[in-house]
């Protein structure tokens, strides 16, 4: 458009009538706004939100933490806190206002209309009932006998792609997998048949093939019963992938919505500019470009009472941003209006970037660098129950100075594991071998000298469970100082100084308690605990799963920084690839204990690659180079579940579930390491040459 689009009047946004939209809509929320009474002062935690869902439709709600996402569902559900009330608005779900409900009609709803999935599947399962009995409960509770309900359980477990129901009936929660209990409460959603399904970050924590089939079932059963979804997420390539439309939500206000191809092809509020490129998406890596971020944080909910609730991290504000209030503007896109509350929505695309993009010149080259970590034939056994578990089996690689290596593999693949018999906090089975700098390392931590130990830490997935709550930050980070060097006195406080200033934590944060910190702030205390030694190596694991883009995207800046300017390796550990492809010298994919292939990143990532490795790549949602293009390589799906390390197939460990398999030599024999060149081994009965025309083919 050449001119400036007219803003739209708040109250005719979104364009459509209310009482002819709510015969047709799954959900309709208009003119929404929350408020919390907190510390005798009334917050207001959602402003005027309006957004419609119609039946059928998959409608993603996208942001940082604490901008109201998760609000607007228990608005919806009428779940709100008792210190909660909404204040204004209308919400309707298939024509029925739900807060003008009496308690009987409001249970009836929820029943039978209307069903929510959240993040953590194992709070949302009784541990003490078996599953039969939850999902049959579900079954009952739309008026089924007992018997029809333990049926109908069987079928609609079936229905989520569950072997064996009768099996999983009779199982508690604790002994099913993460994707298994997912599909179990997606199970007892859809008993209802219901006309909502409210998802609240389901996919978070699950690794790539067990994400990809969680997503491939709800949208098969959204197709089969013509539910309507409301996606809460912070994964922009799900929302991407899953959703025919998407909200903005920020600070508690939609600040753009329109067709999702549409926003994130080309989005017109600087907020959803500077999510799309806080991605790592594919062919950047940390040796190329460095991510960009988003200034500053969220302001406290009901604080900015004028102006854009935007302005103070915005490059584009303005006196006048700070002045009025944007109203809703609204333009024609490719798939349907767009709406964007930006004074300058037009120049929204060309919003200077917050991070230089340039990589500085000191970056370090990790070819031909010495390895500082060697670990020889590493296995490691546990017994349970008089089983011998086998959880790391046979596990050889080498860790340069300054090089990052990744390791990948399903949830139960040993990583996490491995990781640990690295730091010395499990002991390998006799023959392992783990060398520092060509020296043995005992194999108990507490065996290991005082220069050992502070040459691997470990920074964990949760800062919250390894951050003392009741410490302040300088506590924490000086006691890590005190018991790993010498420093003493005003030496002490400069080298806690100078590790604040390295991990970018403002000063103003060292007397705080961590329970007052963000997420993102949580995890640069750690890091900095982490880096008190002068360590060698670290060990990341899952270090941002749990974070927003934005802080994402900060966390694996300050990581690559730290890495060049200090030489430090790390073993990085996480189920998003992308994230992984980044900040990745070296991928190491691991199933079943089994290291399958080893590699250079773009060699692993670029094929040829273990059918493994194939089938996990194929599982990732992304986004193009060019934000919102989403791309949607066919899809490799593997049959049954990951075999238990116990009794783990013969022959290739891979051959129950490979889509690959040539026959009876992958079921007697197990796969020598095939050279794929640069030091890229592929353990597969297939040679690299038919790997690679056969993965070129597809």
């Amino acid at each position: 458009m050449n001119g400036r689009s007219p803003p739209v009047p708040p109250a005719s946004f979104p364009a459509f009538d209310v009482s002819k939209s709510e015969q047709s809509d799954a959900l309709t929320v208009v003119g929404l706004t929350v408020a919390y009474r907190t510390r005798g002062r009334e917050r207001e935690v959602l402003q005027d939100v309006s957004f419609r869902i119609r039946r059928g439709e998959s409608y993603g709600l996208v942001g940082e933490s604490g901008c109201g996402k998760s609000t607007v569902a228990m608005a919806t559900l009428r779940y709100l806190a008792r210190n909660g009330r909404v204040k204004a608005g209308r919400i309707s779900i298939a024509g029925s206002d739900v807060h003008a409900l009496d308690a009987a009609a409001l249970r009836e709803m929820r029943a039978n209309q209307i069903s929510m999935v959240y993040q953590d599947p194992s709070r949302a399962l009784n541990p003490s009932l078996t599953i039969a009995r939850q999902v049959a409960e579900a079954f009952e509770a739309s008026g089924a006998t007992h018997d029809e309900a333990l049926r109908q359980t069987a079928d609609i477990l079936r229905k989520v792609r569950i072997a064996e129901p009768e099996r999983v009936m009779h199982s508690y929660p604790h002994q099913l997998s993460g994707g298994m209990q997912q599909r179990v409460v997606i199970a007892m959603a859809l008993a209802s048949k219901p006309a909502l399904l409210i998802l609240d970050e389901p996919t978070t924590g699950l690794d790539a093939t067990v994400e990809a089939e969680v997503l491939d079932l709800v949208a098969q059963l959204r197709a089969e019963f013509h539910t309507a979804v409301l996606f809460i997420s912070h994964n922009l390539a799900v929302i991407g992938r899953m959703c025919e439309r998407v909200g903005v939500l920020y600070a508690g206000k939609l600040v753009e919505e329109g067709a999702t191809q549409d926003v994130f092809a080309r989005p017109r509020h600087p907020y959803t500019v500077g999510l799309l490129r806080c991605l790592p998406t594919v062919g950047r890596s940390k040796d190329v470009d460095r991510l960009d971020t988003i200034a500053g944080s969220p302001p406290q909910p009901g604080s900015v009472t004028q102006g854009c609730v935007y302005a103070e991290r915005c490059r584009l504000a303005d006196e006048r941003c700070r002045r009025e209030a944007p109203p809703p503007y609204r333009v024609s896109a490719a798939h349907g209006d767009q709406m964007a509350r930006c004074h300058y929505h037009e120049r929204a695309i060309e919003l200077p970037r917050v991070t230089a993009a340039d990589v500085p010149a000191q970056a370090r080259s990790v070819r031909n660098a010495k390895p500082v970590l060697r670990a020889q034939n590493v296995s490691k056994t546990f017994h349970v129950a008089g089983a011998a578990l086998r959880a790391v089996d046979d596990v050889s690689l080498e860790l340069a100075e300054g090089e990052t290596l990744g390791l990948v593999g399903e949830s139960g693949s040993g990583k996490t594991t491995l990781a640990k018999l690295l730091l010395g906090l499990f002991s390998p089975d006799a023959g392992s071998m783990i060398e520092l700098d060509g020296t043995p390392l005992p194999p108990r931590v507490t065996h290991r000298n005082d220069d050992q130990v502070k040459s691997l830490q470990i920074v964990f997935q949760n800062p919250d469970s390894a951050l003392n709550r009741a410490h302040s930050v300088r506590r924490l980070i000086g006691r890590a100082l005190s018991r790993l060097s010498a420093l003493r006195g005003d030496a002490r406080e400069a080298r806690l100084a100078s590790l604040a200033q390295a991990v970018r934590l403002p000063d103003r944060y060292l007397a705080s308690r961590t329970r007052q910190l963000s997420g993102g702030l949580k995890q640069r205390v750690a890091i900095a605990r982490a880096f008190a030694g002068d360590p060698r190596i670290v060990v990341c694991d899952e270090p941002t799963s749990a974070l927003d883009v934005s802080v994402q995207a900060a966390i694996l800046n300050l990581l690559a920084d730290l890495q060049r300017d200090r030489g430090v390796s790390y073993v990085f550990i996480s189920h998003d690839l992308n994230v992984v492809r980044y900040l990745s010298d070296r991928i190491a994919v691991l199933y079943v204990g089994r290291l399958l292939e080893i590699g250079p990143a773009a060699a692993v990532f670029d094929g040829p690659h273990h059918p493994y490795t194939e089938a996990l790549l194929s599982s990732v949602p992304s986004l193009d180079s060019e934000p919102g293009a989403a791309t949607h390589t066919q899809r490799i799906r593997l049959s049954g579940e990951l075999p238990s390390p116990a009794a783990p197939p013969s022959g290739c460990v891979f051959q129950t579930r490979c889509p690959r398999k040539i026959g009876a030599i992958c079921e007697q024999q197990d796969p020598p390491y095939a050279d794929a060149g640069n030091g890229h081994g592929i353990r597969c009965h297939i040679p690299v040459d038919e790997l690679r025309a056969l993965q070129r083919r597809n």
